[in-house]
């Protein structure tokens, strides 16, 4: 799609055309659909309504639907959106630091899913974005979701935007170019001095990165939050000293709990595993968190090296997902085998950590055929290579 496709599809014929394309999606054969519409619309028309009813029911897994419905989508501008409950737990927390209707700066703003969590907490958002068709659709989706009176889009290059009158700025470096991802926070764009000019301003910075991003990269006095949410971890947002309350923080969503290295101990006491084993959640374990879940059970790790907590007892904690120790087995192919066949196991996890171990490799080097279910835990303990086998508990 370029500038004046997009202009016609939001015209009168466009946008019956996309309702009747986004309609049909899904429930019509793709072909079918296409060659019916080019029957009375333009191809390249049809062709835009048609990528963008995609888009819309890809947009779903990300975004409201109710939100999702109105708004426009590039592929990549997609691609790099925040997941709807991660951009307003972020907008939330800004906005409680900054105070109702602060201006932010969105610089690198893509189609507008953050500008969008920001404007309905009631802060000031202008947004930010170089690329003209993308900052075209980012106006549409706030014209759409009726926010023009708290959010703008301006075209332009976001290292000169002037930050003086904003009171807090957001920055999205864009991580992905010819649709592939760049890990190496130097090829992100704006680049990465550039980040860390902002996190070291006098004002409130917050800036969203990558959740693989290395502990070495974040700048002196920032605090690194990694959010997860329904167990996914999804990215890590950086906060400038003036909003920073620790070095590293991991908060899991949708529930908001939150775990920060001013609550980690340090590495506890305690060899082998005991009755319960205790599977950090990845935000936690990102975050070199997990000392700071084993202070929270009272246990302990079962090799240093490994994101795994053991303890005596079942403590619940939203931190980890906890699973009793059934039986200590031998790291042997043959062995568990013979294990999997004697207690009829057909249904078979295999998780692991720590091992040279492909999961479902092993699962079906196991061969599971009864009518029970079982799950295995292959790991180090004590750095000698480990089979636990476990059940969830709730």
């Amino acid at each position: 799609m370029d500038l004046p496709t997009l202009g016609a599809l939001l015209g009168d014929e466009g946008a019956a055309l996309l309702d009747e394309a986004c309609l049909g999606y899904g429930r019509e054969d793709t072909l079918a659909l296409s060659a019916r519409l080019r029957r009375r619309h333009p191809p390249a028309l049809v062709a835009a309504a048609l990528t963008q009813a995609r888009l819309r029911a890809r947009a779903t897994d990300k975004l409201h639907p109710a939100d999702a419905v109105r708004m426009l989508f590039t592929d990549e501008g997609l691609q790099q959106a925040t997941r709807q409950p991660v951009a307003e737990h972020r907008a939330t927390r800004l906005a409680a630091a900054l105070g109702p209707g602060s201006r932010v700066l969105d610089l690198g703003c893509g189609i507008g899913a953050d500008l969008v969590a920001l404007a309905r907490t009631g802060l000031d958002v202008t947004g930010v974005e170089r690329d003209p068709l993308t900052a075209a659709v980012a106006r549409h989706n706030v014209a759409a979701l009726r926010l023009a009176g708290h959010a703008r889009v301006l075209e332009g290059d976001l290292t000169e935007a002037d930050r003086s009158h904003a009171d807090g700025v957001y920055c999205d470096p864009a991580r992905r170019s010819a649709g592939r991802r760049r890990f190496d926070p130097r090829g992100w764009s704006p680049p990465w001095p550039f980040v860390e000019e902002l996190l070291a301003g006098p004002g409130t910075a917050v800036v969203k990165v990558a959740p693989g991003i290395p502990h070495d990269l974040v700048p002196p006095g920032a605090e690194a939050e990694w959010v997860s949410e329904r167990g996914d971890l999804v990215e890590a947002t950086l906060w400038s000293a003036s909003q920073a309350t620790a070095r590293r923080r991991a908060t899991l969503l949708p529930g908001g709990a939150t775990l920060t290295s001013a609550d980690d101990p340090g590495p506890p006491e305690g060899v082998g595993v005991s009755d319960v084993l205790y599977e950090p959640d990845d935000a936690v374990v990102r975050a070199g968190l997990v000392t700071a879940v084993a202070g929270l059970v009272g246990g302990w790790l079962p090799d240093p090296r490994i994101a795994y907590v053991t303890a005596p007892p079942h403590v619940r904690t939203p931190f980890a997902r906890a699973f009793a120790v059934l039986e200590h087995l031998p790291c042997n192919v043959g062995r568990l085998r013979a294990w999997v066949r004697a207690h009829d196991v057909g249904v078979l996890t295999v998780k692991k950590r720590g091992v040279g171990v492909e999961p479902e490799a092993l699962r079906r080097a196991l061969r599971p055929r009864g009518t029970a279910e079982a799950t295995l835990v292959v790991t180090r303990v004590g750095g000698r290579a480990t089979v636990l086998a476990v059940d969830p508990l709730s």
